[in-house]
């Protein structure tokens, strides 16, 4: 087959919702890149040209990173300023945050820095008021109002424009990076109402995040990049390998974590990741990373999302919390996939998938209503998890650092007073108020995500699972701080407390459960504990976060072996051999291959004696991929196989171009031609198209070694020798999923 042929446009590309054949991709990739090898010894031209496709990839990976990285930084400095819109507006400018526009501001304390007269609530400015009921009513309101049009405009725009843009979007780039086909998933249409809607679905307040979205918008810019590079824009294969090193960028620049990006293309979404793609991925997260860097969307001068610096080494014994933080990731991660699949199936076959703008639109009032009266609910989800990391210092006046001394003195922040000569934080009103807030937040958080996630707008799930261990992390954290300072004499807990210094440190619970939870609903372990210690900066707590990571997901697993994302790609019902899955049947190829006993036979082309009216008849009536083609039907011995597409623009492109081309013409396959009567019409040959080595198994070979086959090559089907039976890749239709809106 000559591969290097592409005289007629549209042959060995592929029709939307159909797997590619990887075989077949590689080969006329090795084919050009033979053809390229052999051309450049002969010229300095062809030389220079080598030497720019060698360069191409890299400078492909600059490009992806840069627009990422750009994108990104964009997507956090809007989300941010407009979650701050819902409670009011800078007067110095309407485009200042709250953060940014006390910056400016002489007249803020530290104590009281969120608090400037620059900053106005929209109670202040719509009826003047600063205090009282009227205040929190108005401020109420608007925050319900903002909210509900930011989620609307969301769910609208998705709804018009790009079904494709809703979701966290990693089950369809799982499901595309193993070789199937979802046309426009990738597309600008898609990247731009991506980007747009994800900023208002993160500012209305809902359950979810941004993280798992930019992964989407990373493998968007790397596919619409693809298209200006033409060893990637004409072979699905090299494609696959850009998308891979755009999971990575996207996870970097979500999180700030380069090499954990790297790890989390690796280990959870890749399906083929050759040692080249490895370093360009790092290349590329590495341009992203320093892109968004430069842009500085915190504000704070670092890349990391949530900063700590702990100072109190962690004791031994408190790997028994720390695992069982783990074991509460482990459940959670269980229970979410199964709630959030069984609301995702509900919503797919009941009426409720038939009204996605109304959903939303509850959704999100609920929501907005059930969170503006608590603190820990009405700020956003990466604010929470920075104060719920953060350990409480001198100066920190959030309520979480509300401790009393043993005198019965009470502070708003870490008092100096010692008990016993030990720096002891005895919980005060204020940790106790923040301790209820926090239990209450957590219901609401695991309902919310539950709901959330799957809706007709764009939702990432790491953010939400990471607020609800964080909050879980620093119950157990204080409870543990507390049960160590009220009995530091028993043996357990000598030598956890010493003078000066705290014994238990409750943000580090947090972090560690934040991880738990993250793990158990995504099964990740390698990448997320690295994702971690980059997210943070905390790297001398590899260890809990590690214990935490394993833990999570040998429970979760337990219960359960698939991930979220590998959960929707089996609701949705998307044709992905998972890797880690195993078949425990013990059947042979005969018993799934088709034709099967009492079937009619599988149709098939022979190599000669067939005209052009007799193969576009067969195609008319049939919905196959491909055909295999034979001897002849006396005869049935393999030949090869042919596509459908490729047979029916050859078809079509012989009757438009070559002469005296009819009905009647015989097509050929053969590499020599019969002989032939002079009044014959002329012949159609199409021996180009076919693909003189199929794959083929005995009819005695294990189906899990034909299912190993499958993934390991990445074959569309597998036929039998000799007689002509096939097994096939599963294919579906999902556009009812997206445009069923």
């Amino acid at each position: 087959m000559d591969l290097l042929d592409d005289t007629v446009p549209g042959i060995g590309t592929y029709e939307d919702f159909n797997t590619i054949d990887w075989v077949r991709e590689k080969s006329k990739d090795r084919d050009r890149h033979r053809e390229i090898a052999n051309k450049s010894k002969q010229s300095t031209v062809a030389l220079l040209f080598s030497i720019s496709d060698a360069f191409s990839g890299w400078l492909l990976m600059l490009l992806i990173g840069l627009m990422s990285g750009a994108l990104a930084g964009g997507i956090d400095i809007a989300a941010h300023w407009m979650t701050d819109l819902k409670e009011g507006v800078c007067l110095n400018g309407f485009w200042f945050n709250h953060e940014h526009c006390c910056w400016a501001s002489n007249e803020t304390t530290f104590q009281e820095r969120d608090k400037c007269p620059q900053w106005k609530s929209w109670a202040e400015l719509m009826v003047g008021v600063s205090e009282g009921p009227g205040l929190y009513v108005v401020n109420y309101f608007m925050y319900v109002c903002w909210a509900l049009l930011f989620a609307f405009l969301a769910v609208i725009l998705v709804r018009a424009f790009a079904p494709y843009a809703c979701g966290s979007g990693i089950p369809e780039i799982k499901t595309i990076l193993s070789g199937f086909i979802i046309r426009g998933y990738l597309g600008k249409w898609t990247l731009i109402i991506k980007t747009i809607t994800l900023v208002l679905a993160v500012s209305s307040g809902l359950s979810l995040g941004k993280e798992g979205p930019l992964v989407h918008v990373a493998c968007c810019c790397a596919n619409i990049l693809c298209h200006f590079f033409t060893k990637y824009r004409r072979n699905e294969a090299k494609k696959r390998e850009v998308l891979s090193a755009a999971s990575a960028v996207g996870v970097s620049v979500a999180f700030g974590a380069p090499i954990g990006g790297v790890l989390f293309s690796l280990e959870e979404v890749s399906y083929y990741f050759p040692l080249k793609t490895l370093w360009r991925s790092f290349f590329a997260a590495l341009v992203a990373a320093f892109t968004l860097r430069s842009i500085n969307p915190f504000g704070n001068s670092r890349l990391v999302l949530f900063y700590v610096e702990f100072h109190t080494p962690w004791h031994l014994l408190e790997l028994i919390p720390f695992v069982l933080l783990g074991i509460f990731g482990g459940l959670w991660g269980a229970f979410f996939i199964r709630a959030n699949i069984a609301w995702c199936r509900l919503r797919k076959n009941t009426s409720l998938g038939h009204y996605p703008v109304l959903e939303v639109v509850v959704v999100t009032l609920l929501t907005a209503l059930l969170a503006f009266p608590i603190e820990y609910t009405k700020m956003s989800s990466s604010e929470l998890i920075s104060e719920l990391f953060n350990d409480c210092g001198l100066l920190d006046s959030s309520k979480l650092c509300g401790y009393t001394s043993n005198s019965g003195s009470t502070s708003g922040s870490v008092n100096a007073t010692a008990a016993n000569g030990l720096g002891a934080r005895l919980a005060g009103p204020g940790l106790y108020t923040a301790m209820w807030q926090l239990a209450l937040a957590l219901v609401l958080k695991m309902v919310f995500t539950v709901v959330t996630f799957g809706m007709k707008v764009p939702s990432g799930l790491f953010i939400p699972s990471m607020a609800v261990g964080a909050i879980a992390g620093r119950l157990l954290g204080v409870c543990m701080e507390q049960l160590a300072i009220r009995h530091h004499e028993r043996d357990i807990f000598r030598g956890w407390c010493s003078p000066g210094a705290d014994c238990i440190t409750p943000g580090l619970y947090a972090m560690v459960g934040a991880a738990a939870c993250l793990g158990g609903v995504t099964r990740m372990t390698v990448s997320l504990v690295v994702i971690m210690f980059e997210l943070t900066g905390g790297l001398e707590y590899i260890v809990p976060l590690m214990a935490a990571a394993m833990t999570s997901k040998w429970v979760a697993d337990a219960l359960g072996r698939e991930s979220i994302y590998e959960a929707h790609i089996r609701l949705n019902g998307y044709p992905f051999l998972e890797a880690k899955e195993e078949f425990r049947h013990k059947t042979l190829a005969t018993d799934v291959m088709r034709p099967r006993r009492g079937d009619p036979p599988v149709s098939v082309l022979t190599e000669s004696g067939m005209t052009v009216e007799e193969v576009e008849r067969l195609i008319a009536d049939t919905t196959y991929s491909g055909f295999p083609v034979v001897i002849s039907q006396q005869s049935p011995r393999l030949v090869g196989f042919v596509l459908r597409r490729d047979l029916v623009i050859s078809l079509e492109n012989a009757r438009r171009h070559q002469e005296g081309v009819v009905s009647m013409s015989p097509i050929l396959f053969t590499e020599c031609d019969p002989p032939m009567s002079p009044s014959a019409p002329p012949a159609v040959k199409l021996r180009s198209i076919l693909d003189l080595s199929p794959f083929t198994v005995t009819v005695h070979t294990a189906m899990e070694i034909v299912v190993d086959i499958f993934r390991k090559l990445g074959l569309r089907q597998c036929l039998k020798s000799h007689l002509i039976e096939l097994i096939i890749k599963k294919k579906v239709n999902i556009e009812e999923h997206y445009w069923n809106l």
